[in-house]
């Protein structure tokens, strides 16, 4: 799950090399929201920590 920013990361890479920016943007951009979104979920976990 976590892997899913990583790969659109490398693929804004690849439009960059390519010349594509707008695709590149798009791509960054949408790395950077599922980023966010996994973070919130992790932050917001519960812990099951008992004493």
């Amino acid at each position: 799950m976590m892997s899913i920013p990583f790969f659109g990361l490398l693929a804004a890479f690849a439009c960059v090399f390519a010349g594509r920016r707008r695709a590149a943007l798009a791509l960054w951009a949408l790395s950077m929201v599922c980023l966010m979104v996994l973070f919130k979920l992790h932050a917001t976990d519960p812990l099951n920590i008992v004493l």
